[in-house]
C-alpha cells in the first residue's frame, strides 16, 4: 500500500517538504485548476453518479400528476403549492446535474492536457 505523503525533514526534524504520490498530487493540482463552477472533493463515480441521478419514482409520479391537473386547472392551492415545490426540486437537480457532467468534461479535459 502506498502512502499518499511523505515529509522531508531538516537535520532538527522539522518538515520542510513533503513527497506526495502521484494520484494525490494529480487531484489537488487537476481540483485546483477548476473554476468554481465544477463540483470539488467529488470523485469520478459519485460524480458520473450525481449526472445521471433522477427525480425519486414517488415524487416522479406525483409530479407528473399535479402537472396533469394543472393543465385541467384543477389544482387547489395546496396542490400548486406542491407542483411548486416540486418543479424548483427539478430545477435544483438539473443544476445539480449539469454542474456534475461540467466537472467531468473539465477533468477529462485536464487529464488529456497534462
Amino acid at each position: 500500500m502506498s502512502e499518499q505523503a511523505r515529509y522531508i525533514t531538516n537535520e532538527h526534524g522539522e518538515r520542510v517538504g513533503v513527497l506526495l504520490d502521484l494520484e494525490t498530487y494529480n487531484w489537488l493540482t487537476q481540483a485546483s485548476s477548476l473554476d468554481t463552477e465544477c463540483l470539488i472533493g467529488l470523485d469520478r463515480a459519485e460524480l458520473l453518479a450525481l449526472a445521471e441521478s433522477m427525480l425519486a419514482p414517488a415524487a416522479q409520479a406525483r409530479l407528473d400528476g399535479l402537472l396533469a391537473h394543472n393543465a385541467e386547472s384543477q389544482l387547489s392551492e395546496d396542490e400548486l403549492a406542491q407542483l411548486d415545490r416540486l418543479l424548483a426540486q427539478v430545477d435544483h437537480l438539473t443544476l445539480l446535474k449539469t454542474r456534475a457532467r461540467y466537472t467531468l468534461k473539465s477533468l477529462e479535459n485536464l487529464t488529456q492536457t497534462s
